[in-house]
């Protein structure tokens, strides 16, 4: 036991000096040191009781797993406090798919065959066991091996999944200590086979860290400031920075461009630009008296690899993986050259990618290559690999998350610059037929919903990736109706880049996450207010960009704001562009966005908009006082062709009122007024009801829904239905009219003036008396059609409605 703890001291003492690319140890060591508890928490002398016996680290690829499972495999091992020593045990799913059937002793003493003797005494010990399953992701085994023929014991021959299977599953060293380490793609599985796992997730780089890094690697802060805020405008590049290997690829590419005096700014404009730089930076450009397939034929080769590990989700690849593929080793020495391609550590004569992003990138450039005859794919090796459709498809891309991002690189690919740029310094040839791939991929079926196959997000971030306007174009043709969710601002980049190609575009449902404009937030402490500031310079400039298009499309007739997070600034930018003489909306919704005072500067924008036929406003509407004065101003303009207003939850004084009835008398125009749960005075009631018998007055619907009425409003109600012959509709749901409302409702009801068709009584507390009055009126000569009466306690009062249901002058037709 004590021979095979110094053996595993000395494997991991090399494995702990393990850096990243561009590391002196002190980033590698802010990865571990942020979880001294799970560390503490694990070692072995901790009370049986209180420790967690299965514990789950989980994270994008690149982020650190490996690195704290190993440091955990230390700290066990390592012990000082402990009397008896803590045997620990490393399995590495990529190496056991290598692996047949074998025992569970043999499994795991792999590493060191002449400790085969002691594995009977280690595990005797369970309780103090700790067993490491690092890239529980990258497992390549049939569906149910895991879970199929569970075995407990160590000295049977089972296949490698059985044995790991029934290690997870608790049938093998039950009491043993579990740490399992995957990407998030494979946590639903792993659900499934673990017991009561605490999850832990590991982050990788902070934003703190990535720039701490790229202030290592840059020798000038200005230029180290610079990058990082390049890398950080772009959200995409800015998660995946969370790998230290992707900040080194980041730092070398921009260091480079610097240092030859060059802009980076359109390198970092979006993900695929910015990997292909870095790979193409770190060729010598192909010339004439280069060999064609001097820098050819070994991309090609590491492009099927690339593509052959994403689709089998590998990413450690052996001689036999080679040999199958068709791929000679020599081919990839240019890659492991220039550090894109790396031996592996733990595996001799196996080679993977620096990080999975740089596979997916090289698996992107596998599709869009030209392929010549005498490549086909004549011996099957790249049965693995789907197709361009399959690549894109929502099924593949659930199976295989790894997937979307090949997918995005590919439409990055497809811009004609990038690959000339690729031509030239490989010397291949990238397909024309690429975009019109894109296209048919993207494109929307007849009769079907657009982006079908991809979400509106994806589809934007894919078009944006390309940089193609005449991809976007063709993409966005049919596409009349889109709702976007901006949650940073390179999403409101990547929105705006698209939405100016999308000419028959007519409807926009906008919705504005929290902190993209930051001029109204109070949680900014006074010493980073610059920073703030730069960060609303750069989101509002984007936001303009992205409100042109209101002004600049002629089809666009339809906004839909809510659930917004704006500022004061950004309302003003949208307000100018609705002014705009060249803005054709005609219907505008405003729900629930802040700041409160956003409804009044779109009000003011409103005023004399003679397009605009349909408004929805509500919200915070009932705190500002002006809205009302406002709405009468809309109302009363010369040019205001105001059809539809919806104000919702709105409260004022009786003054406001008086204006607001005022001014529905002087327009002519609107036809439909939903006042839904505001909040009337006695007296606003009386004023709203002298406008709908004012002869002047041309409404045909109106909603007084949830408004605090009660059966002292009825009186005044039931007079205007007498006199007004235009009100069609009248919703009164949600008030307590009760049995006295309804009677004195149906006596104006009964006049033949009136002309009401459709009356909503629903949650108005009418019980069966109730429906005595609404029956007797129904056996009239009452024009009503459509009443609903839902949620009343009428009980019995059904049979008297249905006594008038039988009457043949009964003109109602819904009920």
């Amino acid at each position: 036991v004590k021979r095979r703890e110094r053996n595993t001291m000395e494997k991991f003492s090399i494995w702990k000096n393990t850096l990243w690319p561009g590391d002196d140890g002190g980033f590698h060591g802010n990865i571990t040191q942020r979880s001294p508890e799970l560390i503490s928490y694990l070692k072995p002398q901790t009370s049986i009781q209180s420790m967690p016996l299965t514990v789950v680290l989980h994270g994008p690829a690149g982020v650190g797993k490996t690195t704290v499972a190993k440091q955990l495999l230390l700290e066990w091992t390592q012990d000082d406090q402990a009397k008896t020593s803590s045997p620990a045990f490393y399995l590495s799913c990529k190496d056991l798919n290598h692996k047949g059937t074998c025992t569970f002793a043999e499994l795991i003493s792999a590493n060191g065959p002449d400790l085969q003797d002691a594995v009977p005494g280690i595990l005797m010990q369970a309780r103090k066991i700790l067993f490491i399953v690092d890239g529980f992701d990258e497992l390549r085994v049939p569906s149910g091996a895991l879970i199929h023929d569970i075995c407990g014991d160590w000295r049977k021959q089972r296949p490698v999944p059985v044995l790991l299977g029934s290690l997870l599953k608790r049938k093998m060293l039950p009491k043993s200590t579990l740490v399992i380490t995957t990407r998030p793609g494979a946590l639903r599985e792993l659900r499934l086979l673990v017991e009561q796992p605490l999850f832990i997730e590991i982050e990788g780089f902070l934003e703190l860290d990535r720039k701490a890094y790229f202030l290592k690697h840059f020798e000038e802060e200005t230029q180290a400031l610079r990058a990082f805020d390049l890398m950080k405008k772009n959200a995409a590049l800015f998660r995946m920075g969370s790998a230290p290997a992707v900040c080194w690829l980041v730092c070398t590419c921009l260091k480079r461009q610097m240092e030859k005096g060059e802009d980076p700014a359109s390198t970092c404009l979006t993900t695929t630009s910015l990997f292909l730089r870095f790979l193409c930076s770190q060729f010598t450009a192909a010339r004439g008296s280069c060999p064609r397939d001097c820098l050819q034929a070994p991309l090609k080769s590491v492009c099927l690899l690339a593509a052959e590990g994403v689709w089998t989700q590998t990413s450690v690849f052996d001689g036999e993986d080679l040999r199958r593929l068709g791929v000679e080793e020599s081919a990839l020495c240019p890659f492991l050259d220039k550090n894109i391609l790396q031996k592996s550590k733990d595996c001799e004569g196996c080679y993977s990618f620096i990080h999975l992003s740089v596979q997916q990138f090289l698996a992107a450039v596998f599709y869009v290559l030209e392929t010549e005859e005498e490549e086909e794919d004549v011996g099957g090796h790249r049965c693995h690999i789907g197709d361009l459709q399959k690549l894109l498809s929502k099924e593949g891309r659930l199976k295989n998350p790894s997937l979307t991002q090949v997918g995005y690189f590919v439409f990055g690919l497809s811009n004609e610059e990038r690959a000339m740029e690729l031509e030239t310094t490989f010397g291949c040839l990238v397909s024309m037929e690429i975009k019109q791939q894109l296209l048919k991929c993207t494109s929307t079926p007849r009769g079907k919903k657009p982006f079908s196959t991809m979400d509106t997000k994806e589809v934007l971030y894919c078009l944006y990736e390309s940089q193609e306007e005449e991809l976007v174009e063709d993409t966005m043709a049919p596409v009349t109706e889109i709702s976007i969710h901006l949650t940073n601002t390179f999403e409101m980049m990547q929105s705006s880049f698209c939405l100016k190609h999308c000419q028959n575009l007519q409807k926009i449902s906008l919705q504005v996450g929290k902190r993209i404009f930051l001029e109204n937030d109070t949680t900014w402490k006074s010493d980073a207010q610059v920073e703030r500031s730069q960060h609303d310079h750069h989101s509002l400039h984007l936001w303009a960009d992205l409100c042109s298009v209101f002004s600049s499309n002629k089809n666009l007739n339809f906004l839909d704001v809510r659930e917004s997070f704006l500022s004061h600034s950004s309302v003003r930018i949208l307000c100018e562009q609705i002014t705009h003489v060249t803005c054709h909306l005609r219907k505008v919704v405003i729900k629930n966005v802040s700041p409160a005072d956003a409804y009044r500067d779109f009000c003011l924008a409103f005023i004399g908009k003679k397009t605009l036929t349909h408004l929805v406003l509500e919200g915070s509407v009932h705190s500002d006082e002006m809205l009302l004065l406002l709405l009468c101003e809309i109302l009363k303009h010369p040019r205001c062709n105001l059809q539809y207003l919806r104000l919702g939850s709105c409260s004022d004084t009786p003054q406001r009122w008086a204006d607001f009835s005022s001014a529905l008398k002087i327009n002519q125009s609107l036809k439909c007024l939903d006042l839904t749960a505001s909040e009337f005075p006695d007296e606003g009631v009386k004023l709203l009801c002298s406008t709908l018998r004012h002869p002047m007055c041309f409404l045909q619907k109106l909603s007084l829904e949830n408004c605090h009425l009660t059966e002292a409003c009825c009186k005044e109600l039931s007079s205007a239905l007498i006199v007004n012959q235009r009100l069609t509709h009248l919703c009164l749901g949600k008030n307590n009219l009760g049995v006295g409302g309804v009677k004195i409702l149906c006596e104006g009801l009964s006049y033949p003036e009136c002309q009401l068709q459709t009356l909503v009584l629903c949650h108005c507390n009418i019980n069966r008396h109730g429906c005595k009055y609404i029956s007797k009126l129904l056996q009239g000569d009452s024009s009503l059609t459509h009443l609903d009466l839902g949620f009343n306690p009428i009980a019995t009062g059904l049979r008297f409605l249905s006594e008038a249901l039988k009457k043949p002058n009964c003109n109602l037709k819904c009920l």
